[in-house]
């Protein structure tokens, strides 16, 4: 009788992080590690706990491995991503930070494959996917997001027909295409 080999990512890859790694993290470890990788952490107000991660101000790449903590911090509000290295493969931890509110996502490498992952982000009301490869079938992946208020889809590959489908589904969506 054949016997299933349970190898992890790591060891199929021959080590290295890959995301499923940090399994089991506490806020505490998940704010550290993203923290020691360049990330600004801070409470949102004084009277609010919620957490706002960025990386804008990050030396060196910011990559899907690093962003992965994410997914651990159930006090997420605010991810800003812009101008990062992550991928499509980045957006499964992200897709996984149900609190957030406000995700930035502009000018990385993310498509419709990634954004598929942000189904799940339900609380979500500002999405910034300027400067991506998102196209009409992306943008259909979002219709679902009944709380989102405001859409940046400037220079991507969306279509008149994408945003009005987008529009028909959403009402109350701002959705912005820039000149």
């Amino acid at each position: 009788m054949a016997h299933p080999v349970n190898l992890s990512l790591r060891q199929f890859l021959g080590g290295g992080l890959w995301l499923g790694q940090e399994q089991g993290l506490s806020e505490a470890d998940a704010i550290a590690k993203l923290k020691a990788a360049g990330g600004l952490v801070l409470e949102i107000a004084q009277n609010d706990n919620r957490l706002d991660v960025s990386f804008l101000s990050a030396q060196g790449k910011v990559t899907d491995e690093l962003i992965a903590p994410v997914q651990f911090i159930p006090r997420l509000a605010q991810l800003n991503l812009r101008g990062t290295e992550v991928t499509d493969a980045g957006l499964v931890a992200v897709g996984k930070a149900v609190s957030l509110v406000r995700l930035h996502l502009e000018k990385t490498k993310v498509t419709d494959a990634g954004v598929a992952n942000l189904k799940t982000l339900v609380n979500l009301e500002y999405l910034n996917l300027y400067g991506t490869e998102l196209t009409d079938a992306g943008l259909a992946q979002l219709s679902g997001l009944a709380k989102l208020k405001t859409l940046y889809v400037w220079q991507t590959k969306v279509t008149d027909a994408g945003v009005m489908a987008l529009q028909q589904a959403l009402p109350m969506l701002k959705i912005v295409r820039g000149t």
